[in-house]
């Protein structure tokens, strides 16, 4: 089972919102500690109701300066909110920070959650799902080489190709879903599905888990294909607007390295570890948690 960890972006990270130096250097220590995977999310203002308002940068641009330095971990988006970005501009984008990457991107999409963000800055809210459908196959044929002319309901190209077209013939894509008409899309187009947030298995883990394997038989997709992954909540006690698991893990070594047996033990294949505070002590304790339940052999057997 890979494990990855989620960078600081936001303010409710940590000690306000990191700069760009903060942030590179905690990947790169990620990096050099062996960790599988790094991810940004993907809003741009956080509004809940009787909490301040709170900001990040974006994703599109940390992601791009992530590929650029950092060299062995894969980088994905947990994820893209299709509304935010013309969906073949997204598919570009993929394939050019795929390129700088050295083909080490994970495109992770969803239709996007948070109503006052897309308020503050004037995306529609409506059929999020509809938008979603018609987003997600202009990408993936976009990525996968294809010519695209669509005329559809909330999107229009015509014969849409990416030049240069992508180095790698099949960029994955990871959809972050729990509806059902989201789940279906996803086992027909994605090479990975997301759920979140959770500590350990539980029983909103198993039902979530059935639905996908529902989705996946009614479209006729073998769920041994679609890798699946998990977003986990460790929790140190920092105040946050963010949502997470209701029973996040507590910042201890043994609870987390138990975490990982179970969720490896559950067939996952990916788990995505947004630590609250996300700092140096953090992500020690993930990486030595990751090392001392065995995740990290069977991940590169």
């Amino acid at each position: 089972m890979k494990v990855g960890l989620l960078l600081p972006i936001a303010d409710d990270d940590g000690a306000g919102t990191p700069g760009w130096p903060r942030i590179l250097e905690l990947a790169k220590r990620a990096e050099a500690g062996g960790i599988d995977s790094l991810w940004v999310y993907d809003h741009l203002i956080f509004r809940f109701p009787k909490d301040p308002e709170s900001g990040l940068h974006e994703a599109w641009t940390l992601l791009a300066a992530l590929a650029a330095t950092t060299e062995r971990a894969e980088l994905g988006t947990i994820v893209l909110a299709t509304p935010f970005r013309p969906p073949a501009w997204t598919a570009k984008a993929a394939a050019t920070a795929d390129d700088i990457s050295g083909g080490r991107l994970i495109v992770g999409l969803g239709a996007g959650w948070h109503e006052p963000e897309f308020q503050a800055f004037g995306y529609p809210f409506d059929h999020r799902v509809g938008r979603f459908e018609e987003a997600l196959g202009i990408i993936r044929r976009l990525l996968d080489g294809e010519r695209v002319t669509l005329d559809g309901r909330w999107y229009q190209v015509a014969d849409s190709v990416l030049l240069p077209p992508p180095r790698r013939a099949h960029i994955p894509i990871l959809v972050a879903s729990k509806g059902e008409r989201m789940l279906r899309l996803t086992a027909r187009h994605a090479d990975a599905w997301n759920t979140a947030w959770f500590g350990l298995p539980d029983e909103r883990w198993q039902g979530r888990f059935a639905d996908l394997r529902a989705a996946c038989d009614a479209e006729e997709r073998d769920l041994a294909t679609l890798a699946v992954t998990v977003g986990l909540s460790l929790d140190g006690a920092l105040q946050t607007t963010r949502p997470g698991a209701p029973n996040a893990l507590p910042p201890d070594m043994s609870a987390i390295s138990d975490a990982f047996a179970a969720w490896a033990a559950e067939g996952v294949a990916h788990v995505q570890i947004d630590a609250r505070p996300a700092d140096e002590r953090t992500f020690d304790l993930v990486l030595e948690a990751r090392d001392r339940s065995g995740v990290a052999a069977m991940a590169t057997t």
